[in-house]
């Protein structure tokens, strides 16, 4: 794949994202989305066999970029690896729970809608998700080695408990269009990793 043919496409899916984000998958055409990319119609199909692998393609390098967020934000120097994992949680809430569009979650918006749908999608979600739950055992594994995190924690299923439950939070904020849900995923992963209820934000 020559850079420009690779340039084009990521643009392609760049544009994409917030378009796809605010009408969901099914209800967008492949014009509106090639129209806004400055790319001609008609050129889709040079950059993606179907519009059901260019959602697989989107959904990839969405959790690459959130992963690269993430890996950053939980290798933060100078804090504990509770303050670190306490602080995506923080920012997942002000994300999900703020009008702007372009920090809301894909997983959230696409995993009812094409999991059913699409296998190669609904397996780049699952892989995705997959990776973000890793990354958040190593760093409650970092917690209980650092002694920031209680060592009675089971770190998988902790890992996994705590990520669904914000997903599950994240679902209800768009139902009741408040950050209720939100709030009370917090203060339950302060429960869930025994951390004080008012726990400092980080530095």
């Amino acid at each position: 794949m020559s850079t420009e043919h690779h340039d084009i496409r990521q643009s392609i899916l760049d544009t994409a994202k917030p378009i796809i984000l605010g009408k969901g998958f099914s209800a967008v055409g492949l014009n509106e989305i090639l129209c806004a990319a400055d790319v001609p119609k008609g050129s889709f199909y040079h950059y993606f066999k179907s519009k059901e692998l260019f959602g697989e393609a989107l959904l990839d390098s969405y959790f690459t970029d959130y992963l690269s967020q993430l890996d950053a934000l939980l290798s933060r120097p100078g804090l504990s690896a509770a303050d670190r994992l306490m602080s995506y949680w923080r920012e997942w809430l002000e994300t999900q729970a703020s009008g702007d569009i372009d920090g809301k979650c894909l997983a959230v918006k696409l995993g009812g809608e094409v999991s059913d749908l699409s296998e190669p999608m609904r397996s780049a979600l699952q892989r995705g998700t997959h990776r973000v739950i890793e990354r958040l055992a190593q760093c409650i594994a970092e917690g209980i080695a650092d002694g920031s995190l209680s060592a009675e924690l089971d770190v998988p299923r902790s890992a996994q408990t705590l990520y669904e439950m914000w997903l599950g939070a994240t679902l209800l904020t768009k139902i009741r269009r408040d950050r209720s849900a939100l709030d009370g995923a917090m203060a339950a992963t302060l429960q869930w990793l025994r951390l004080p209820a008012t726990a400092p934000d980080s530095p």
